[in-house]
């Protein structure tokens, strides 16, 4: 596989945009790692007209992929988790080429996690939970009970994610052989969840109390990063929020999560005039000496 591929990342390891190649094969007859592919290979670039550009090639009855990737890209898929093979094909492909040791200060960084991104990606993570268990409450309540089902199932994900994040870990993409080890309670919600006799209204009806519980347990953690930028001033409009830097991965959870985040008693919400008579901005501040009337 070497030889026949070596024409291929040779020519991008000489290019001085070239980061990085990094060769992942194949392990198994499936592998959704390289897309069934016999080898994938990684090359990571300090720039490019596009962010990710992939080519398919065959030969010898084997296949390969190669797959061009931007520095930022690969930044951004590791802070938010949007594609969660990345990490496996650093840190267990098998590097060919490493500009200035980029790749082993790549490895570094993960290995050490630096807090600041734990905090925001657990934000992250916690945003889509309250999101995906107010969804499933939603589709209970109106007895539909495998959308409901279903939201549980991404809503307990989300929650094993938060967990190893919290314990300084990337979660890999079999995140529940790491939770069962790092937290096994939540490792067991989710077995009672897949794997219990009770009826499936009566395991959701289990699981929803459950997880508010947990939910309500993580907000500390989970709003960390949020509290953090909203400690800048005292009241917040909410499209202020939407608008600050810090915060534009948020965008599709924040509202969720600032509702639910006040229904708990740790947000305040206070009253802005508007031009309207009786119609007022809201404005939000979890500093609790913030009067709700005012």
């Amino acid at each position: 596989m070497d030889n026949l591929l070596r024409p291929i990342y040779q020519e991008r390891a000489s290019h001085p945009n070239t980061l990085a190649v990094i060769m992942i094969e194949r392990r198994n007859k499936t592998s959704s790692l390289t897309d069934n592919f016999d080898a994938a290979l990684l090359v990571i670039v300090k720039e490019a007209d596009e962010p990710v550009f992939i080519k398919h090639y065959e030969f010898d009855q084997k296949t390969a992929s190669l797959h061009v990737v931007t520095d930022s890209q690969i930044q951004e898929w590791i802070l938010l988790g949007t594609n969660r093979r990345i990490i496996d094909w650093i840190v267990n492909g098998r590097v060919l080429f490493d500009r200035n040791e980029y790749i082993v200060e790549l490895i570094d960084r993960l290995n050490t996690f630096p807090f600041a991104e734990r905090k925001l990606k657990i934000g992250l993570e916690y945003g889509k939970l309250i999101r995906r268990y107010v969804e499933g409450k939603a589709f209970f309540e109106a007895n539909q009970f495998l959308d409901a089902y279903n939201a549980v199932v991404h809503a307990l994900h989300h929650l094993a994610r938060i967990e190893v994040i919290d314990r300084g870990f990337h979660p890999e993409t079999t995140v529940w052989s790491q939770v069962r080890q790092m937290e096994p309670q939540v490792y067991k919600l989710y077995s009672e969840l897949i794997e219990s006799h009770e009826s499936l209204e009566k395991r959701l009806e289990l699981l929803f109390l459950a997880n508010d519980f947990l939910i309500h347990s993580k907000a500390e953690i989970g709003s960390a990063h949020l509290f953090e930028v909203m400690n800048e001033k005292d009241i917040w409009q909410f499209g202020e929020l939407l608008q600050h830097p810090d915060l534009k991965h948020f965008t599709q959870d924040l509202g969720v999560m600032l509702d639910y985040l006040t229904d708990k008693g740790l947000i305040n919400v206070c009253q802005i005039e508007t031009k309207g008579q009786a119609v007022y901005h809201r404005g939000y501040s979890f500093k609790k000496d913030i009067d709700s009337d005012s």
